[in-house]
């Protein structure tokens, strides 16, 4: 279902390419930090993360490819997310789970409207998690661990001023973030 999610707003963010594009808000030199709050989302097992995730990234423009082309930042991610899996081990006995993704960011920025910075990437880094059992009985199989994680991603940041943006994200991992963007 997500990956459905994620590909159709892929395929509509991909078609705005097609009208004309506007002045750039994100070139190259540009310093942004993103600071967002994520909704949504599954566990690397399937179940539903149970509290809100929280990320902060900051991008500098490395390259432009012209007025109407585009430009490409990179820049670091840090994000964090808890959830619990209940497999009905014993009854209401549970693991919670908390996962922190440090990592690098890759993204392609296309200007499609005025004061609007749309983009799409993908971020990979290291995975830190965390277990921890609750519940009466002591539970020997422990979820696999993946040192090594990622995420695609689709956004856009709307700037009321050349130094104040708010932003949203869609995403494989967290649906939807949203939050704010500073530019340094």
């Amino acid at each position: 279902m997500k990956v459905k999610i994620l590909t159709l707003a892929t395929l509509f963010f991909c078609s705005l390419i097609l009208v004309n594009a506007q002045t750039p808000t994100f070139q190259k030199g540009d310093k942004v930090l993103n600071l967002g709050v994520g909704f949504g989302g599954f566990s690397p097992s399937g179940y539903q993360i149970s509290t809100p995730s929280a990320s902060a990234s900051y991008e500098v423009g490395v390259k432009d490819f012209g007025p109407d082309n585009g430009s490409l930042g990179i820049g670091g991610y840090l994000g964090y997310s808890r959830f619990n899996e209940n497999g009905n081990y014993f009854g209401s006995d549970y693991w919670t789970v908390n996962k922190i993704l440090i990592g690098a960011r890759g993204v392609y920025h296309y200007p499609l409207v005025n004061k609007l910075d749309t983009y799409g990437g993908l971020t990979l880094g290291i995975v830190a998690r965390s277990w921890t059992w609750n519940g009466t009985v002591n539970q020997s199989n422990h979820p696999s661990r993946k040192p090594v994680g990622g995420d695609l991603f689709i956004g856009g940041r709307y700037y009321f001023s050349d130094k104040f943006a708010v932003m949203g994200e869609l995403s494989l991992g967290t649906y939807l973030t949203l939050g704010i963007s500073l530019k340094i």
